[in-house]
């Protein structure tokens, strides 16, 4: 698994140690980690989420007028070191 499927698959176990559905989605450059938080989350719990959340390269919020509120943190995969790095439209 690449370093990024394991920063993310711990990201999502230490969501869900903290009581946190959480998914997981591969995409092309990033994978994605997302969990429901319930409202009753306590102010620690709160402080344990961001660190976790930390360790990602962008998180965010999501929240809709239903009360509903997902967490998501994004870690992006390495970029290529060698060969067309620029894509195909990339012109040399």
């Amino acid at each position: 698994m690449p370093a990024s499927g394991v920063r993310a698959a711990a990201i999502a176990a230490r969501l869900s140690a903290l009581g946190l559905p959480t998914r997981v989605e591969e995409h092309h450059q990033h994978t994605l980690v997302e969990a429901e938080v319930p409202d009753t989350l306590s102010a620690e719990s709160w402080r344990e989420v961001l660190d976790v959340v930390g360790e990602a390269d962008r998180f965010g919020l999501l929240a809709t007028s239903l009360n509903d509120r997902t967490l998501w943190a994004v870690v992006r995969k390495a970029a290529p070191t060698t060969g067309d790095v620029g894509g195909p439209s990339h012109q040399r």
